[in-house]
């Protein structure tokens, strides 16, 4: 660590993002994934279509991107991974326990979110040997339900998922994790296309669009709103202590506010595709919005199948499906490999693996509550539904909350000003004014309400 003649304290160079590209390839990597084409269109189905949609985006707004935003100022001005940032920024106190509880976060989020993306590898290969190439909805989900009430086979995927991220993190920051994604979003983004323009074409597809476009707003509750908060963290990657080690590796030139907008509209644009890809086949083909986790594994290869070349596209959309996953596991994965090598002086290869095998261990428990697992319960849900319960509901937004403290009241606002301004050199002061007062009152007070609405104290 050095001293400027200003006294701004200034951290020792370490790997970060190689160009502005890459930057928000990295950040819209983390963020688009499982979460647009598998998870927004299922809780979506469940809470109502239209009017979740718009009760989302103004969580994303109002709460999301402020906090992903303090997540990067954190991150960037510490130049330190997510509990190295808190320790740098606010020493000897007890501040650091936020990046704790982020990293204790990705783990949970990987428990079961390994599981998923084990389901979407494994279909490259059902896809094809064209077993999952029907017409028939009850074949397309008994296809699904035998897959994943088995032991070995969804195991030994959730296995190869975490094999396949481990080496990628191994690459390192800029080799590893900016060359994957800045070489293969582009081309989830041209297929997703593509499934709309077929989805669209399909018989009373009109009725899944006025699902997804036209609101009902009675039946927005409690329970949709703490859902919207949910996702919106979820997708967007933060709470969980991601972005902060993101934004430690951006650059000193790189716009925050810029990115982190860029990043949200591009987010919800691969969202609104995968709502338009997925929501007309599901009306089309007699489904329910309603089916949850499994809509996705159902209805795509209807969609496919209707198609020249169907079995074709279908498998090679199941492989641009995984190679999304792979960008929100790659951070996932990288913030305990990051606060590991840097807090307590692992290599990076033994950082790896240790992450790895541990969640691979405890994984292994959301897998099989499909199977050997299924009579387990907590609260009522089966291991993977509570992982995702209480990641999605209660740590991230927990975790959202102090870190908006921190950024809003902890921090000076000459500091957040300094850095989110580039030093003076972006004329953005009636950005960072909004900023404020979105991190300082309108987040909080709006994740407590929702956090305490979710425990049952009150009701929305």
């Amino acid at each position: 660590m050095v001293q400027t003649e200003l006294g701004k304290k200034q951290f020792s160079p370490r790997e970060g993002f190689g160009s502005t590209l890459g930057v928000i390839a990295a950040t819209l990597g983390s963020a688009v994934g499982l979460g647009n084409i598998w998870k927004f269109p299922y809780i979506t189905g469940e809470n109502g279509g239209a009017a979740f949609i718009f009760i989302y985006f103004a969580c994303v707004c109002f709460i999301g991107l402020p906090v992903m935003i303090s997540e990067f100022v954190i991150g960037r001005r510490s130049n330190a991974a997510c509990v190295g940032a808190f320790k740098r920024l606010a020493p000897d106190t007890p501040w650091f326990f936020t990046g704790l509880s982020g990293v204790i976060c990705a783990f949970f989020i990987m428990f079961y979110y390994t599981s998923v993306a084990g389901w979407v590898f494994a279909y490259i290969f059902k896809a094809l040997s064209g077993s999952i190439v029907t017409s028939d909805p009850k074949v397309a989900e008994q296809v699904f339900t035998t897959f994943i009430s088995g032991i070995w086979s969804p195991l030994i995927w959730q296995w190869i998922v975490l094999f396949v991220t481990g080496t990628i993190i191994l690459a390192g920051v800029k080799n590893g994790i900016e060359r994957m994604t800045k070489t293969l979003l582009p081309i989830l983004f041209l297929l997703l296309i593509v499934c709309v323009v077929r989805a669209l074409t399909l018989p009373g597809a009109s009725e899944g669009v006025s699902f997804l476009f036209q609101p009902d707003f009675s039946k927005i509750t409690g329970v949709t709103i703490l859902a919207a908060m949910g996702l919106a963290f979820f997708k967007l990657s933060v709470g969980m202590g991601v972005m902060t080690t993101y934004g430690s590796y951006i650059g000193k030139g790189e716009s925050l506010i810029g990115t982190g907008i860029k990043v949200v509209l591009a987010d919800t644009m691969v969202s609104m595709l995968a709502g338009l890809a997925i929501f007309p086949a599901v009306f089309s083909f007699g489904f329910s919005p309603k089916d949850g986790p499994s809509l996705l594994f159902m209805t795509i290869p209807m969609v496919f199948n209707s198609m020249p070349f169907g079995q074709v596209f279908l498998s090679i959309f199941f492989i641009l499906a995984s190679i999304a996953s792979m960008g929100a596991m790659i951070s996932l994965y990288n913030a305990p490999v990051a606060y590991l090598t840097e807090e307590r002086g692992w290599s990076r290869g033994a950082a790896t693996i240790f992450t790895g095998v541990l969640m691979a261990a405890i994984g292994c428990t959301a897998t099989l509550s499909n199977s050997l697992l299924s009579d387990v319960t907590l609260f009522d849900m089966t291991l993977f539904n509570f992982y995702s319960y209480l990641t999605d509901n209660l740590m991230m937004p927990l975790t959202g909350l102090v870190i908006a403290l921190f950024a809003g009241w902890r921090l000076s606002r000459w500091e957040v000003s300094d850095e989110i301004s580039n030093g003076g050199s972006l004329n953005n002061k009636s950005a960072i004014g909004f900023y404020l007062f979105a991190i300082r009152y309108v987040a909080p007070i709006a994740i407590v309400i929702i956090i305490l609405n979710g425990l049952g104290f009150i009701k929305l």
